[in-house]
């Protein structure tokens, strides 16, 4: 395949973020790359696709820079573009999980653990694997056994931990997210909590996925990416499908977006549901004046109120 899509991330000092994005958008732009990358006085955090030969320029100028040394990259082959633009943002943190009291993964994170002590933890009946991504990103994919927090969102974490920390406060924790950034915090903040025995994933899932010796094994479903591509496979083994429809309850792992714009949940259905039912998750995204399914495919109200009568069908179940 011609393109490539890097997911990378660096914790190191970055003295003046807004002068650096701007100067990293232009590098990215010459380039030709696609993408979405956050920087900030902590570092940097990115995914970005372009050509085989974009993405190795890119990847060695990075190398280069002192202060980016040792940064790693997780490299997935790709038909095409998986972003629409280029964006380089500065941020606060580049990745926010909003402590009052901010962890440093410099100085403090949970011991790593290979792909190969990763599945041995998973297997061990004295540790708790507690999943550092948010719920929807769990719903399509997971390792088997692990723990799911009720989250939408990163920042929230450190409270579901405070709801939650009796059952866990005693056990062996490991951790594990998409490349291992949301990790590095979550693992520190949770050793900050008074937890003594925490271990994270190195590299995070999408590395765990390539390893030539554990082959993705002990994970079900797909892993969940924020990008154009939605999904990727991971286990090499014995593939699951864990994803279930919204509608219905059947295996699925195809995500999409509300069609209600004021909504925009995302939600697993397949393509027959979603046209049943208007591209909403609940009918009263589907009776939406901005509703986005209804505009695109030109639904006239006659069809669109036979449509809604699914609804009561779903209901009455």
């Amino acid at each position: 395949m011609d393109y490539r899509v890097l997911l990378y991330y660096k914790y190191t000092t970055l003295d003046d973020p807004e002068t650096f994005a701007t100067e990293h958008l232009e590098f990215c732009k010459d380039l030709e790359l696609k993408g979405r990358i956050l920087v900030s006085t902590e570092g940097i955090n990115g995914t970005v696709s372009g050509t085989v030969e974009a993405t190795d320029k890119y990847m060695e100028q990075l190398k280069s820079d002192e202060r980016f040394k040792g940064i790693t990259f997780k490299v997935d082959e790709a038909e095409g573009h998986a972003f629409k633009k280029m964006h380089v943002r500065p941020r606060e943190e580049i990745v926010a999980l909003d402590l009052e009291d901010d962890v440093d993964p410099r100085e403090l994170t949970g011991n790593y653990l290979s792909p190969k002590e990763f599945r041995e933890a998973l297997l061990a009946d004295d540790t708790v694997v507690i999943d550092a991504r948010n719920d929807y990103e769990y719903d399509l994919g997971h390792f088997r056994g692990s723990v799911r927090p009720d989250i939408t969102r990163f920042r929230d974490l450190p409270d579901w931990i405070k709801e939650n920390k009796e059952q866990f406060m005693d056990k062996k924790i490991v951790t594990y997210c998409t490349g291992g950034i949301r990790c590095e915090k979550f693992s520190g903040y949770l050793l900050k909590e008074g937890f003594e025995d925490v271990g994270q994933l190195e590299g995070g899932i999408a590395t765990y996925g390539k390893d030539p010796e554990v082959k993705g094994e002990l994970w079900d479903g797909k892993m969940y990416v924020f990008d154009e591509r939605i999904s990727v496979e991971v286990n090499q083994v014995d593939k699951t499908v864990v994803g279930k429809e919204w509608f219905d309850g059947t295996p699925c792992e195809r995500y999409i977006n509300c069609s209600n714009p004021e909504c925009n949940k995302q939600i697993l259905v397949s393509e027959e549901n979603e046209e049943r039912y208007l591209g909403a998750c609940t009918h009263e995204c589907a009776t939406h004046e901005n509703n986005r399914y209804v505009k695109k495919h030109d639904i006239s109200e006659e069809e669109k109120a036979a449509r809604l009568e699914n609804f009561k069908y779903l209901v009455s179940q």
